[in-house]
């Protein structure tokens, strides 16, 4: 399963108004719950189970993921009007669609949803981020080609 499969996965669960979904597929198991905060729709845990080659390997190996559903969060600051747009899953961040094309948005950009901000690379596969909101983009927050992690801020917009 990889990670566009599981991301359908989530929109579509968090669609469904179910409030946790459990998948089990070989040695792989996806746990996905929904409800909570507007900031945190949606939580994931993956567990995959490794071969045990050998006594020392004793337990599975697991790891917890929590993707946030919209990937837009108010700036805390009370005074502050700009959205942070932040990255829904980690990998290698590229404004380019490819090298020899221009960037998706530029400071002074104006965006509404659906458009394309930028492209992060994640297990060779590129996944487009698109905009889930209106505005001017005001700063970006990365270099291109570089290295982002889940939740970490990418563009700064302006909503008005």
């Amino acid at each position: 399963m990889d990670i566009k499969e599981i991301q359908n996965l989530i929109k579509f669960v968090a669609k469904s108004g179910a409030s946790e979904v459990k998948l089990e597929m070989g040695d792989i198991k996806i746990t996905i719950r929904t409800g909570g905060s507007e900031e945190h729709r949606g939580e994931i845990t993956y567990m995959q189970q490794q071969p045990m080659n050998t006594p020392q390997q004793m337990a599975p190996q697991a790891s917890q993921v929590t993707p946030q559903q919209r990937t837009e969060v108010k700036v805390e600051s009370e005074d502050s009007k700009y959205v942070i747009i932040k990255s829904p899953i980690i990998g290698t961040f590229y404004r380019k669609p490819s090298p020899d094309k221009p960037s998706f948005v530029e400071v002074g950009s104006i965006i509404k949803p659906g458009d394309p901000l930028c492209v992060i690379e994640a297990m060779k596969l590129f996944n487009e981020i698109e905009s889930e909101i209106s505005g001017k983009i005001v700063k970006v927050l990365v270099d291109d080609s570089s290295p982002v992690e889940f939740d970490q801020p990418l563009f700064l917009v302006n909503p008005s």
